[in-house]
């Protein structure tokens, strides 16, 4: 071993290099000489997984052995894979007898069994392939003997579902294998202190070692404006697709990364019309089949795409080197997102990472140009710990219940040592126990919900050993909305779509995806088959949340309009808007809200600038015009961006704030949320979680609807003979939490009485245009329709910017 600790396996093997271990790397492998947990912050390109395992490989080295030693979890399948072709490299370069192994729900069912009965070394593997682990009667054999977990791309789950989830498996990991020493990985964390007690074994924050890597090269950003102008409307960035394919051109590889799923096909069509030297372009998102995926990654390891355009299924860690520039297609909607994508490009420390942003219209402007200037000041996006979702609990004790019979007491004291859990109440976990053993008061009369039995010795046991393969086949925290397979007739499967849009497809309908345009030949119960097709198609769309900006960058945007020193660094259509605003209207100072009225094409209008997020501003929308039908306004609909509110109705609005008051979360939004869609939702997604609904039966899956159906029917009963069910609890708290972006509706509510100036005005203003112009096309506009689209928005803005 050398003075810094190496063998000199790997110290040989640096120098081949022509390499020096960093100081972070040295730090990292100090920690694991200590047996200490350690959290690593370093900048992407720093070497973080080659330092998360120096540990690891050193002991192996010092000590070979069998069995398992380190688990990787990873937030994405394609990061495993990618991590052990890298980790391959060396071990193999090195000659050490050392075997590297992922196990995700792709991975062959036959590799599975062998794993649990040799397992390598090193295992790489996902937070719900490590639940499932642990749910085998020869889990407590496969991990008495783990050192080390490195969690890599903490920042990804910890503060969600799945960090739930793996927070639990850390703790049964923990009781398993008492030394077990914990190790996480990121390169955008804003409150690492915050990261490290979730790290640690019951909350214990010093025994957590905190290193920081050396600062990275600056990143190169700029901002793509075609002409110079930046477009009234729009979200998608399209207009700039010939200079986006000239990117390309100029560049050995890159990556374009999209928002949705649907904006990276209508993307990737956009760039194919403009491929004129016919360069090898490739799409990458989430419903893609796993091969067409793994083709994808494969032909960017191999550097034999120009281009991929992807969505955030790439946002983590992949490491191609051959990668020299990142497109962003619209707003980033976050710092800490904007530098996890950046840091696709060059994975070299001490060389710039070259990244272009394409806003989708002035607003995006201002947020694109905020992120530069948060990126460039270290500014991250602040992640919110919270309380431990109760179904994510359930599942897990189920889980535990499947491998070994289990002691109630002592369970709760291991479940206590996650911090998510850390505040749980034995009332509560008494709750969730019996919530498993009977499915609750309205639900004990039914066998099927009798998973759990409480034995004389006092022990909790499953209750007949079905249950066991229905947790195993059911288990997970991703809850997808209903999907169908797209599948040619020859069985080919492409990926897939979401029952939603698939049910409205007919025979000779086309549409895009997996970058070909596609014909439906037919619609069967879960495939759409197709064929490939000539014919005009339209773009898929997909339903769930959007992006919303980040209360780091919405200030930003809030300090751009209220300083007009800045606004010499923005292009002249930008400048003139804002100028044009602040002539016509007004533009709001840091901590007032801004409502303007106005009436246009024989409606009254009303706009609030709040910047809070488009989830938020769709709930706040659904609020208001309830209240605008109750004090007899007339709405007739609202639109949303993640800037402003626009709603419009018959009559005009003389007082603004009666419509904005805290006591709307008490009742409209209660009423609200209980008699909509909404609620139900979030039910189906605990009611899977918490095990209540299986969507896989031996042999066959469900379809969506009958999911549906069994969640509506059961949410039904609950409502009304036990509505204080904490699956129903669960269910209310993640249409608060998630689904509403309560928080921020919360805090705007509370404080728009005390900042709200409102100005009445007889005709649109400058900066209600790019949110206006959405009524009546609120999905992605393309071909004719968007060329109608531009059309007005320059109609509509050459009324808002006259000034007379």
């Amino acid at each position: 071993m050398d003075a810094r600790g190496l063998p000199p396996e790997l110290n040989d093997w640096f120098a081949a290099r022509g390499w020096t271990p960093r100081r972070h790397q040295l730090d990292m492998l100090a920690a694991g000489r200590a047996g200490k947990h350690a959290l690593l912050v370093a900048a992407t390109g720093a070497g973080k997984t080659l330092a998360g395992f120096l540990p690891t490989l050193s002991e192996l080295i010092e000590a070979p052995g069998e069995g398992l030693h380190t688990l990787y979890i990873s937030p994405l399948k394609a990061l495993a894979v990618d991590v052990q072709r890298n980790l391959l490299t060396p071990i193999d370069e090195m000659g050490l007898d050392i075997r590297v192994e992922t196990r995700t729900g792709d991975t062959p069912h036959e590799r599975k069994m062998r794993q649990r009965a040799r397992p390598p070394q090193i295992l790489l593997t996902t937070p719900e392939s490590l639940s499932l682990l642990l749910s085998y009667e020869d889990s407590f054999l496969m991990f008495a003997g783990l050192k080390t977990v490195v969690v890599d791309e903490v920042h990804a789950f910890a503060t969600g579902k799945r960090g739930d989830l793996l927070a639990l498996a850390l703790s049964r990991l923990q009781t398993i294998a008492p030394g077990l020493r914990r190790v996480a990985l990121s390169a955008t964390v804003a409150d690492p202190d915050g990261y490290r007690a979730w790290l640690a074994p019951h909350g214990d924050i010093d025994s957590v070692a905190l290193v920081e890597g050396e600062k990275g090269a600056d990143p190169d950003i700029a901002i793509l404006l075609p002409e110079g102008r930046v477009p009234w409307s729009g979200h998608s960035g399209v207009y700039a697709i010939p200079q986006v394919m000239a990117e390309i051109e100029t560049h050995k590889t890159t990556i374009v990364f999209c928002n949705t799923r649907g904006l990276c096909e209508l993307v990737f069509q956009n760039l194919w019309k403009v491929n004129d030297l016919q360069l090898p372009i490739g799409v990458h998102h989430g419903s893609l089949s796993l091969e067409a995926r793994r083709k994808a990654e494969q032909a960017m390891a191999d550097g034999r795409l120009r281009a991929l355009v992807a969505t955030a299924s790439l946002d983590l860690g992949v490491d191609w080197g051959d990668v020299d520039c990142v497109i962003q297609m619209g707003a980033p909607k976050g710092s800490s997102r904007l530098l996890q994508r950046i840091g696709r490009a060059n994975h070299r420390l001490d060389e710039p990472s070259e990244a272009v942003l394409v806003p989708g219209n002035r607003f995006e402007y201002l947020e694109a140009r905020a992120a530069l200037d948060a990126v460039e000041a270290g500014e991250l996006d602040v992640d919110t710990f919270r309380p431990g979702a109760l179904d994510v609990l359930a599942q897990h004790v189920m889980g535990v219940a499947c491998a070994a019979p289990f002691d109630a007491d002592a369970l709760l004291r291991e479940v206590q040592g996650a911090l998510p859990y850390s505040a749980l109440d034995a009332e509560t976990f008494d709750r969730v126990l019996n919530f498993i053993a009977d499915g609750g008061y309205s639900l004990r009369a039914y066998d099927k919900f009798k998973r759990l039995t409480r034995t004389p010795d006092g022990l909790w046991r499953v209750t007949k050993p079905g249950f066991v393969a229905q947790h195993r086949l059911n288990a997970g925290i991703i809850v997808e909305a209903p999907m169908l397979d797209v599948r040619f007739k020859n069985g080919r499967r492409l990926g897939k779509v979401e029952e939603h849009f698939g049910s409205q497809l007919s025979p000779g309908d086309s549409f895009f995806f997996a970058g070909m345009a596609l014909e439906v030949e037919r619609v069967e119960l879960t495939d759409v088959v197709v064929r490939a097709t000539a014919k005009p198609a339209r773009i898929i769309s997909y339903t769930g949340l959007r992006l919303s900006i980040t209360s780091t960058l919405a200030d930003r945007v809030r300090r751009f309009l209220a300083d007009p020193g800045e606004w010499a660094r923005f292009p002249d259509d930008v400048r003139e808007w804002l100028e044009v605003q602040q002539r016509r209207s007004r533009l709001p100072e840091p901590g007032q809200l801004l409502v303007e009225t106005f009436p246009h094409e024989g409606r009254h209008h009303l706009i609030v600038y709040s910047f809070e997020g488009w989830n938020a501003h769709q709930s706040l929308g659904m609020l208001v015009t309830r209240r605008m039908e109750a004090l007899g306004l007339k709405p007739i609909g609202f639109v949303a961006n993640d800037y402003a509110l626009a709603v419009y109705g018959l009559e005009k609005i003389i007082d603004p704030a009666a419509l904005f008051s805290p006591d709307i979360l008490e009742h409209e939004f209660v009423d609200w949320v209980q008699g909509s869609a909404l609620l139900k939702r979030a039910f189906r997604e605990v009611a899977i979680i918490g095990g209540l609904v299986e969507r896989q039966q031996p042999g066959k899956k469900k379809t969506g609807r009958q999911v549906t159906f069994s969640t509506d029917l059961i949410y039904d009963v609950l409502r009304k003979y036990e509505p204080d069910h904490l699956l129903l609890k669960a269910a209310w708290a993640d249409a608060r939490a998630r689904m509403t972006d309560v928080g921020r509706l919360a805090h705007l509510l509370d404080t728009a009485a005390e900042q709200m100036v409102h100005v009445d005005l007889d005709r649109v203003s400058p900066m209600a245009v790019p949110v206006l112009i959405m009524i009546g096309r609120e999905t992605v506009a393309q071909g004719a329709a968007e060329d109608a689209m531009l059309i007005e928005a320059e109609v509509l803005a050459e009324a808002a910017m006259r000034v007379d």
